[in-house]
C-alpha cells in the first residue's frame, strides 16, 4: 500500500466529515490573534508556551503537516509569514478558506513531509510542526528536512505521541482494558490483523506509526538541533484510557546552531 496516497486520501475525507483537526478558526479567533491575544496547539489540549514562540510579526513561519484552518491563519492573523505544508489538498484549502474570508496570505505546498526539496535552504525563522508525525514510516528525513529549511538560531516546535500509546490494543483501551499487545516501533500495516486493517480502511482512518523515542528525540539530536525545552499532555478526562495514568503526548522545542 502507498501510505502516503493512502493517508493523503484518508485526510481529504476526515476533513470532509468535519474532523475536530479539519475545522477552520472563526472570526473572533482572528480578530483576537490580530490584536495579539493568542494561542496554539501542538497537541491535543495545552496550548504552546508563550515564549516558545517569540514575537512572530514579520517571522518566517512553516506549519509543516499543519493544515486544517487552524495554526496558520491565527500566525498569519499575528503578523507571520506563514506557508502551510501538508500532504492533504483538502487540509490546505482549509487555511486557505480561512485565508480568503479574513483577507490574510498563507502559502501552500502540497507534498510529503520528509520531502521539503520544493523550499529552498535557510528559508524559515520557525517550523511548527503540530501532532502528525505519526502519519510518516520514517522519521530521521522529517528531522533533516526541518533542520535544512531552518534558519541559523531558528526553532522547529513539535508535537508527537509518546510510544507508549501504541503498546496497548485499541479496541480494549476503549472499552476501558489496558491489554499490552504491540510493540515499538509500531505500524498499521504490520500489527493489525487482516481484518483490523480492513476495517481501519473502510472507516477512512489514515495509516499511523508509533516510533521509538530515540528516534523522537535522538532523531532531532543526530539531525543537528539542540533541544532546549519539553512538556507532555493528554486528550483528558474524555479521552482515552491511558491518559488516567501517563500523558501519552509530548511536545518539544528544539533549536538549530
Amino acid at each position: 500500500m502507498d501510505y502516503l496516497k493512502y493517508n493523503r486520501e484518508a485526510w481529504n475525507e476526515q476533513t470532509r466529515c468535519g474532523c475536530e483537526w479539519t475545522v477552520p478558526v472563526d472570526q473572533p479567533t482572528i480578530a483576537k490573534a490580530r490584536q495579539g491575544e493568542w494561542s496554539i496547539v501542538l497537541t491535543p489540549q495545552q496550548a504552546v508556551p508563550a515564549d516558545w514562540m517569540e514575537p512572530v510579526k514579520g517571522k518566517d513561519i512553516l506549519c509543516l503537516a499543519g493544515g486544517g484552518g487552524q495554526q496558520a491563519p491565527i500566525l498569519a492573523a499575528a503578523g507571520a509569514n506563514v506557508t502551510t505544508f501538508d500532504n492533504s489538498d483538502q487540509q490546505l484549502e482549509q487555511d486557505q478558506i480561512v485565508a480568503r474570508r479574513e483577507g490574510l496570505t498563507i502559502g501552500a505546498i502540497q507534498g510529503d513531509m520528509a520531502d521539503l526539496s520544493a523550499i529552498d535552504d535557510a528559508s524559515f525563522d520557525l517550523i511548527v510542526n503540530p501532532c502528525s508525525n505519526c502519519f510518516v514510516p520514517d522519521l530521521q528525513p522529517v528531522w533533516n528536512e526541518c533542520f535544512r529549511v531552518l534558519r541559523p538560531s531558528g526553532h522547529l516546535i513539535s508535537g508527537w505521541t509518546n510510544p507508549i500509546l501504541y503498546v496497548f490494543d485499541y479496541e480494549e483501551s476503549q472499552q476501558g482494558n489496558l491489554v499490552v499487545r504491540h510493540k515499538i516501533p509500531y505500524s498499521d500495516q504490520e500489527a493489525l490483523t487482516e481484518t483490523e486493517l480492513q476495517k481501519l480502511i473502510d472507516e477512512n482512518e489514515p495509516l499511523c506509526y508509533g516510533h521509538t523515542l530515540e528516534d523522537q528525540i535522538g532523531g532531532q539530536l543526530r539531525a543537528g538541533f539542540q533541544m532546549v525545552d519539553f512538556y507532555e499532555d493528554d486528550w483528558g478526562e474524555s479521552g482515552e484510557t491511558l491518559s488516567k495514568f501517563i500523558q501519552s503526548f509530548c511536545a518539544t522545542r528544539s533549536q538549530k546552531p
